[in-house]
């Protein structure tokens, strides 16, 4: 489970990192390059960040060192995810939201910023509080309205609280924005299954199918609806597919777990 917490929360990170650090703002990743006087602590943030993933509780206690002698916002960043690495989500997600506040004042760029509370966002959601994980989905989308994983990502928290037409919203929207991406046709099948849509639902993953044949989730939800219509056979192949296609993961859990409840005996 961490290292899913851990890729949500550090999407887009190096972006943010290199701002908090320092780094000019009209540059992108992949050309940017710290300059000198801020070498130092880009290396200092690395560092603490890269420990932050083996050996949280070291780090937390090593960027509190560092924000003693001036580490400032990187410093209180790497503390954040070293608090998710250690499952004290709620602390992490004041602390990134504490973050973005303090930088909305500043020239930081908007989607770093929003891509800050689009963390602060997945930490609130760990955390249990949908609530404040709106808040932080809504403030960075405010910020970046045009952003789609930050529409899939409030989607997601939308359906955890189960305001399913309102993540259909978002999805439709990204689904806008990128039109053959798979995935987002999956999740919003989902939401549309949970409003009891059957035939919308249908609609989007076998589309999500004919882009993708290897999603292994767009399998998984397809027996899904196929078992709630009682097509027994069809669900049972596609379950076995979403299983192949991702041994080991979670979506294949899923998959056996629907299987075995296909071989229940009828009550």
């Amino acid at each position: 489970m961490k290292a899913g917490v851990y890729a949500a929360l550090l999407l887009g990170i190096i972006l943010v990192a290199l701002s908090l650090c320092g780094a000019p703002a009209s540059s992108r990743a992949d050309e940017t390059v710290p300059d000198p006087g801020n070498f130092e602590q880009s290396k200092q943030y690395a560092a603490c960040m890269a420990l932050a993933r083996d050996h949280p509780q070291d780090a937390y206690d090593s960027a509190g060192t560092w924000l003693a002698e001036g580490g400032g916002a990187p410093a209180r960043h790497c503390q954040a995810v070293a608090l998710v690495g250690l499952d004290r989500f709620a602390e992490a997600a004041d602390l990134l939201t504490a973050i973005a506040n303090d930088l909305a004042a500043t020239d930081i760029r908007k989607d770093l910023l929003a891509d800050l509370y689009g963390q602060a966002a997945q930490a609130w959601l760990m955390a249990g509080d949908g609530d404040r994980a709106i808040q932080a989905e809504n403030a960075a989308i405010a910020l970046a309205p045009g952003d789609v994983e930050l529409r899939i990502d409030r989607a997601v928290v939308l359906v955890s609280i189960g305001k399913y037409w309102e993540a259909i919203d978002d999805l439709n929207r990204a689904s806008d924005l990128a039109p053959n991406r798979a995935d987002i046709l999956v999740l919003r099948a989902s939401a549309y299954r949970y409003v009891e849509s059957p035939e919308l639902a249908l609609d989007d993953v076998n589309r999500a199918i004919a882009l993708d044949p290897k999603n292994a989730e767009a399998y998984l939800e397809r027996g899904i609806l196929e078992a709630m219509a009682n097509n027994r056979e069809a669900a049972r192949g596609d379950f076995l597919q979403a299983a192949t296609l991702e041994p080991d993961s979670p979506t294949a859990e899923a998959a056996q777990a629907r299987l075995q409840q296909l071989d229940l005996p009828a009550q």
